[in-house]
This record gives C-alpha cells, sequence and structure tokens, in this order.
C-alpha cells in the first residue's frame, strides 16, 4: 500500500510540474517571438541575450512567484533561431527555439529504493518551436 501511495504521489507531482514547464517554455517561445525583430535572417543577430528573461518567464508567474516545488529545477534555458525557406509570406522566415533543461527529484525516492528502485531525480529538456514576428 505505501509502494502504491508514493508510486501515485511521485507520478502525479511528475505530470504537474512537466505540464508547467510546458506552459512556460511555450510562453517564453511567444514571448522570443515578439521581442527579437522580424528582420533577424537578413541582418543578422543573437539570441542568447534573452536566456535570464526566458528563464524567468518558464520559472515564474507574473508576480514573480516561483511556479515550482523545491525539488524541481529549471537547469538552463536556451534559445536559439533558424531561418526557414518555404511558402511564408517572408522567405526565409525567422523561427524561434526554446529549450529548458528541468531536473524533477522525487521527495518520496526512499521509499522507492526500500523496494528495489535507486530512481531519485529525472531530468529532460522541454523545447517549443514559434514562428518570429518582430516588434
Amino acid at each position: 500500500m505505501l509502494l502504491f501511495f508514493a508510486l501515485t504521489t511521485e507520478a502525479a507531482r511528475m505530470m504537474w510540474s512537466y505540464q508547467t514547464v510546458i506552459a512556460g517554455v511555450r510562453d517564453a517561445g511567444r514571448y522570443m517571438a515578439r521581442v527579437v525583430p522580424a528582420d533577424i535572417c537578413d541582418a543578422g543577430g543573437s539570441v542568447t541575450a534573452l536566456s535570464t528573461t526566458l528563464k524567468d518567464i518558464v520559472e515564474k508567474d507574473i508576480g514573480g512567484a516561483s511556479l515550482f516545488p523545491s525539488k524541481v529545477t529549471v537547469n538552463s534555458v536556451t534559445p536559439s533561431f533558424s531561418c526557414v525557406s518555404g511558402t511564408y509570406r517572408v522567405s526565409p522566415a525567422p523561427v524561434g527555439r526554446v529549450t529548458a533543461n528541468v531536473t524533477i527529484q522525487f521527495p518520496m525516492g526512499g521509499v522507492l529504493d526500500l523496494f528495489g528502485s535507486a530512481l531519485s531525480s529525472v531530468t529532460t529538456d522541454v523545447a517549443d518551436n514559434a514562428r518570429i514576428f518582430g516588434q
């Protein structure tokens, strides 16, 4: 019964945290799509200066409070863009990508260790693409 409770709690917490990261990365991608100049493919440039701002968007709500419990850590947020040729109104079209690396530690990992599992955390990347429209 203890194992079932631990597994259910950890699975629910992991899914909630993962969905929150997905929403944050999507919001960060939308932000980047609006602040990066639309002519970045023609004029050149970089989006690496946005890393700190995008990490704040992924981690915090509009009031600045953390969205995650203490055992969920956003390790890094990496912005990038590519120029995609195709049938867009503008060719090549700039497409931004925001990638977040996240570690979720299991508070009940000790209970899982009693049953032979040595899994104490999961680290994964979450990414989202958005067409850059500029300011």
